[in-house]
């Protein structure tokens, strides 16, 4: 389907064409996409290329903010106008975003679906109304497939494992059910089809929200290689451990992975998904300059880790209501002045916040201090849950059940000690709540983020007219105090709150009493230090500091060359330099049958043999084609590995006339029959005596590991490791090792799962330079060179040979083909995607061998 730009749709919804005034929302006219990854302009001039900044004085930055629902609140009109009626939503988190980086400076589009169900003959006009007076666009579901999606995959399936729950009976969150996947998928691809006739891809930034839209990224990258892409997950992320018990594990992941910047709440959120990435796909991950990123297919996508905050100038706004005055006078009345202490609970009434621990906990404070009855009590508001099912019913059972039982035990005339209110508050009610409680208590069991204790720091804060309705002096200092449960996000960002575990009941108790008998000195000081933070650290903090980085990370973009690979979920996008290109067959087939002296390099482990073979030894077919490419007189063909003398030297006796460089080249052969030569001075190898113990240190304490011992080096491999303790391990290995052999004459190397020490002047690269000086010096400098190996021990080979294009060791004008195996940054020109193509590739040069040499 061709796009249609967000201008176009704007004339539609006005009725109008753009006048003068229009400039600023329209923008230019998008291009339009005609096969994947290729932009033609609609309006046919070819002035402008791919990537090109638009020259419009009027160009401001453009956010397509996408997630489940709109902010948006839906109306139905009643009486003899029938219709809708439409507002802001100014509780959503998206509308509160924009606050932070202006009108002036950011346009906003917002794309999702809305609360209630408009009937298909209204839609097309509740679609334009809201782009013309909203710029919102909605995504319109079938009835039965939004059920599927949301209160299915997304609340039954999804919610319930993200919040480490997982599905042991059917009861528990329900067995994964392979329809309801499918309806996830087809209203992703329904957003992106929704968002494809907003989008300009070469200047919008596009911002996707929550776990109910997580391989919405593949359908976006699949139409636009380069959009600009943000995802940020406002649930928690599970370890490994629960995580890879979803059946969809690797597409989902693949999907996240195809945008540019991923965000979390915490660390440890972010820290689960890159042990999810490392363990399923094999895809590490490092720290540059502060900037956590992954390299996917030569694309970086970078991980941001910031909490979300609140919107300040909302509740400044609220706390000047003249209604919030009279609802905290009022609170005061009926506690307060009766010389009673509130503790504030405030939670959805689902499963996963902890009300009924909460109220256990409440329970057994009044149980082990008698003296606090008649003297606190609990509010605690229960909102409505989100979702819908059995869960819930019972969790509101549960609830008004304990509730009960403690009123029943420790209540009195004129006082219960808890007030349960499940009846939906409005927000100035909810804050002066806030205002007048001496503790808030949130005990989740598990929590993506939880802004109440922000929203009850901000009410304490208060302001003049609230601190006199509470009979509080202006200029007196703050205090309010936090029982946080230590599963929730906020929790690292309040670090004077009192953590909990929510599943201990008695610890909750404790920390209660310790709460409430507090002295006011430290209350004051615990709340300046959360007050502090969370006015600084606001939704617009949040929001700039996102967008900031998602554009750090897209800048790179236009000078990258980008394709797409692979079906369906799977597919992913290539990017590379634009010298970084595919070597073709006919490309090298034809250079070779042109060129009369070759040298042919070749890496071995992870090259001519897949990385993950358990038998290493050559096939039969691999030593029958460089048996047929070394019959050829005018090639020099080298095995160039990192392997011990003796194992090469048995596993290529067939080859006779093959060159062979081992240990990284420090022995060499030109042939079978020829003696082994050193290409550095001998050395001697007593560092052994110290390494080895180290090593077997850290093999003896890794499990999977083993220790690699060569005749001038030795390796530590962890490639049987579990990939992140390996990888630390790793880390740990290298430090030591070159602290304890800092005098001796070796180096100490990382490479692919490994730890490598050998002699110093060491590398590949000496092979390749002994072999292209040889061939110069018999007078035969080689016009055809091809290297070809997978790890970046083989970069020195790279870089030596790429370094001789032009010199007197080639011949003029020859043809040098450096070549890795695997798409990624290389020194290398070339690359081949797998071990797989290179036995293709080798093939084809020895059936042209066979044709050319007579037997």
């Amino acid at each position: 389907m061709v796009s249609r730009s967000y201008s176009n749709l704007l004339e539609l919804a006005s009725g109008e064409t753009p006048g003068p005034s229009f400039g600023r929302l329209s923008r230019r006219i998008p291009r339009v996409m005609t096969v994947a990854g290729i932009m033609s302009d609609i309006d046919a001039d070819g002035s402008e290329s791919v990537g090109s900044e638009p020259s419009s004085s009027t160009h401001r930055d453009r956010i397509i903010i996408v997630a489940n629902q709109l902010p948006i609140k839906v109306h139905q009109r009643t009486g003899n106008s029938k219709g809708w009626t439409f507002t802001w939503d100014e509780n959503s988190l998206l509308l509160q975003l924009k606050d932070g980086l202006g009108d002036d400076e950011v346009e906003f589009i917002y794309v999702g679906c809305l609360k209630e169900d408009i009937h298909p003959n209204d839609q097309d006009e509740v679609s334009q109304i809201l782009l013309k007076t909203f710029k919102c666009i909605p995504t319109f579901l079938p009835h039965d497939l939004f059920t599927r999606y949301y209160h299915g995959f997304c609340k039954q399936q999804l919610w319930p494992l993200f919040h480490y729950m997982l599905p042991l009976s059917p009861d528990l969150g329900g067995r994964f059910n392979r329809s309801l996947w499918q309806a996830y998928v087809s209203v992703n691809k329904i957003f992106a089809d929704r968002i494809m006739e907003v989008i300009n891809p070469e200047d919008d930034f596009v911002w996707i929200h929550d776990y109910h839209l997580m391989v919405l990224p593949t359908f976006l990258r699949k139409r636009f290689n380069r959009v600009k892409l943000g995802f940020f997950l406002h649930s928690p992320f599970p370890s490994s451990e629960i995580y890879k018990t979803l059946p969809v594990r690797e597409e989902l992941l693949r999907a996240l992975l195809n945008s540019d910047l991923i965000g979390f709440h915490t660390f440890d959120y972010a820290r689960h998904f890159l042990s999810c990435c490392s363990r399923m796909l094999g895809v590490s991950y490092e720290s540059k300059r502060g900037y956590i990123g992954l390299e996917y297919y030569g694309r970086t996508v970078s991980i941001k880790i910031l909490p979300v905050g609140i919107h300040m100038g909302q509740f400044q706004s609220v706390m000047n209501l003249p209604e919030i005055e009279a609802k905290v006078e009022e609170l005061i009345t009926q506690f307060v002045s009766q010389g009673r202490t509130i503790l504030l609970g405030v939670d959805d009434m689902d499963i996963f916040k902890g009300i009924s621990l909460k109220l256990l906990a409440m329970e057994q404070l009044l149980l082990q201090h008698p003296e606090k009855k008649g003297k606190v009590v609990l509010v605690q508001i229960a909102n409505p849950a989100r979702g819908k099912g059995k869960d819930v019913k019972e969790v509101q059972d549960e609830t008004y059940a304990i509730v009960k039982r403690i009123n029943e035990t420790f209540g009195e005339p004129g006082y219960n000690p808890i007030i349960l209110i499940d009846q939906p508050l409005k927000f100035y009610e909810r804050v002066a709540y806030y205002v007048v409680s001496e503790c808030c208590l949130v005990t989740a069991v598990r929590d993506g983020m939880n802004l109440i204790p922000y929203e009850y720091i901000i009410s304490r804060q208060g302001n003049e007219r609230l601190d006199k309705v509470s009979g509080l002096e202006s200029s007196s200092p703050k205090k309010s105090m936090l029982v946080l449960s230590e599963f929730i996000g906020c929790s690292p960002s309040l670090s004077g709150a009192i953590r909990v575990n929510p599943w201990n009941i008695d610890a909750v108790a404790e920390a209660m009493d310790s709460a409430l008998g507090m002295a006011d000195a430290e209350k004051q000081l615990r709340h300046e230090k959360h007050y502090k933070y969370v006015s600084t650290h606001d939704v617009a903090y949040w929001a700039r500091s996102f967008l900031h980085d998602l554009e750090r990370t897209c800048k790179d973009h236009v000078r990258r060359r980008s394709w797409g690979i692979g079906f369906g979920l799977s597919f992913r996008v290539v990017a590379l330099d634009p010298n970084f290109r595919k070597l073709a067959m006919e490309h090298i087939v034809s250079a070779y049958k042109r060129t009369t002296s070759r040298a042919i390099l070749l890496d071995y482990d992870g090259t001519l043999m897949p990385q993950n073979s358990i038998d290493k030894k050559p096939s039969s077919k691999t030593l029958d084609i460089l048996n047929s490419l070394c019959r050829d007189k005018k090639n020099v063909v080298f095995i160039v590995s990192a392997g011990r003398r003796d194992t090469l030297a048995e596993w290529f006796s067939s080859c006779e006339k093959l060159g062979i460089a081992a240990e990284h080249g420090y022995f060499l052969r030109m042939k079978r029959d020829e003696e082994w030569e050193r290409c550095v001075p001998a050395v001697e190898c007593n560092w052994k005596q110290i390494a080895e113990p180290v090593m077997k240190l850290y093999t003896e304490t890794t499990d999977g590991s083993v220790i690699e011992l060569k005749e001038t080096a030795m390796g530590w491999c962890y490639e049987d490791a579990d990939p992140d303790f390996g990888s630390c391990q790793a880390k740990e290995l290298l430090d030591h090792l070159e602290s304890v052999l800092a005098n001796e004459p070796v180096t100490v190397k990382s490479g692919q799962n490994c730890v490598e020490v050998k002699p110093q002047g060491v590398s590949k690269g000496l092979v390749a330079k002994r072999l292209l000086s040889s061939m110069q010096e018999k007078g035969i400098p080689p016009d055809f060179v091809l290297c070809i190996g997978d790890d970046r021990s083989d970069e020195d080979m790279f870089e030596v040979i790429t370094s001789y294009i032009n010199s007197p060791a080639l011949a003029p004008s020859a043809e040098v083909f450096a070549c890795t195996v695997g798409r990624k940054p290389s020194k290398a020109k070339y690359y081949l995607d797998d071990t797989v193509e290179l036995v293709r590739l080798m093939q084809g040069l020895a059936s042209v061998v066979e044709q050319m040499v007579p037997i």
